[in-house]
């Protein structure tokens, strides 16, 4: 495959990049010679190896040949390797119920940590990324040059997905003996304008010209490209995008508005469908960030089993209909009201019934601070149930926050045989969705924003 490029130095000369797979029949495993498979690939293409050349090499045949790998934990193949990326992450960047998005150890943000279970040797195991892509880079350029004479560029790639744009596409993970950036900054456009922020990524477009002459079932573990412009050597890390650069670490404010607003209330669950421990407990983490009263931490949230939810919930109906009865409804409308409660809470996958514990709450000669001190307590779990709902919605659960055990306190107390400082919150209902929840419409404070 040739590509004209444009023209070099302003003259009638074209530039021409000319990017050729070379196969290879050979099945790697640790410790081969991955020099040597490659000009064994060269050979029989008839390709000889010219200084300035530029081999691709697939990451997959460097980790087998460095023997990067790894037993799956137990269980679902795909949910192994959710749990592996998490185990071996620097940071979790997104957990969503398609994909678990993390920051590598060596700062690469990918989906499942670029852990691959695909044609790896032996059952039960997973080829991680090479642990250190750019000198694995460097070592086969200089076996090359020392088996050769020659002087070649090395870029090891891995397939990466991208934000905002659908399919994959190669990019370098390691960098030696070629460029991995071309700063423009500084110069100028056709027009004479100076650019301030044109940095080509050089090694990445390498990375995917690469792609074009083989695909994933080609035994295709090298690429040559020739004809690329000289320019200084580079690394990987080069590429790697500082934190501090970095504007979609925590997606800016839009992105915490867009999560704040993406709770929605859902009633109806895929009963089907188990919550995952590691969902539950993020949004639980999240919840305890809220503000509270004088350095305390007075939330707590009790996962119900089946058979305490079923005798709470039976002790409550029975205050619910006294209470109802004594207003004056009557029996079906009592019925139907405790019907529609018990669709949510009995049939919820998960319940949860959320309190503060005011054991370190102030005591006041009088009732009116008293009451404030209460008061504080409350909003501070009110703060803390609003934090465990957006964090499940973002991962993708619904949740659906009932009031009913705020209003039998000493009842819920018994069941759960809890001391009386520990002030019910109503309950919360989690659970897969079984259908998206509408879009929220636009919303904003005007009318709630006032002034004196």
């Amino acid at each position: 495959m040739s590509q004209q490029t444009g023209r070099v130095d302003g003259s009638d000369r074209l530039a021409r990049v000319e990017v050729v797979a070379l196969p290879s029949p050979q099945r790697f495993g640790p410790g081969d010679d991955l020099a040597g498979a490659l000009l064994d690939a060269a050979a029989a293409a008839a390709v000889e190896v010219r200084d300035g050349d530029v081999v691709c090499v697939a990451s997959k045949v460097v980790s087998l040949v460095e023997d990067a790998t790894r037993p799956l934990p137990d269980g679902d193949p795909q949910q192994a390797r959710r749990r592996l990326a998490r185990e071996t992450a620097a940071r979790v960047v997104a957990d969503t119920p398609a994909v678990l998005v993390t920051e590598t150890a060596h700062g690469f943000v990918c989906a499942n940590g670029g852990i691959d279970a695909s044609n790896v040797p032996g059952d039960g195991l997973a080829l991680l990324l090479p642990a250190d892509p750019d000198a694995s880079a460097r070592r086969l350029c200089e076996e090359v040059e020392r088996r050769t004479g020659r002087r070649v560029g090395v870029v090891v790639t891995d397939t990466f997905g991208r934000p905002w744009r659908l399919g994959q596409t190669e990019v370098a993970l390691g960098v030696a003996g070629t460029a991995a950036l071309r700063d423009e900054r500084g110069g100028v456009d056709l027009d004479g304008r100076p650019l301030e922020v044109t940095q080509a990524a050089i090694a990445d477009e390498v990375a995917g010209a690469a792609d074009l002459v083989r695909d994933k079932s080609s035994g295709t573990p090298f690429v040559l490209v020739r004809g690329l412009t000289p320019a200084p050597a580079g690394t990987g890390r080069d590429l790697v995008r500082p934190a501090d650069q970095d504007a979609f670490r925590a997606g800016g404010p839009t992105a915490a508005e867009l999560a704040v607003a993406s709770r929605r209330t859902v009633r109806r669950f895929d009963t089907d469908r188990p919550v995952p421990a590691a969902a539950l407990r993020a949004a639980v983490a999240a919840a305890t960030t809220a503000p509270a009263p004088h350095h305390t931490r007075p939330w707590r949230f009790v996962r119900l089993r089946d058979t305490t939810r079923a005798r709470l919930l039976d002790a409550m109906a029975e205050q619910w209909r006294d209470d109802l009865a004594g207003d004056g409804l009557a029996d079906d409308v009592i019925e139907r009201r405790i019907g529609r409660s018990d669709a949510v809470l009995r049939d919820a996958p998960v319940l949860l019934a959320p309190f503060v514990v005011l054991d370190r709450a102030h005591t006041y000669p009088d009732e009116r601070r008293t009451t404030a001190e209460r008061d504080l307590f409350v909003l501070s779990g009110g703060a803390a149930l609003q934090n465990l709902q957006v964090v499940l919605a973002a991962h993708g659960l619904g949740a659906a926050w009932i009031s009913s055990t705020a209003f039998c306190g000493p009842i819920v107390r018994r069941v759960l045989d809890l001391d009386d400082d520990w002030q019910p919150l109503g309950m919360v209902a989690v659970g897969w969705p079984d259908r998206i929840p509408e879009p929220r419409g636009a919303v904003d404070g005007d009318d709630v924003l006032l002034e004196r």
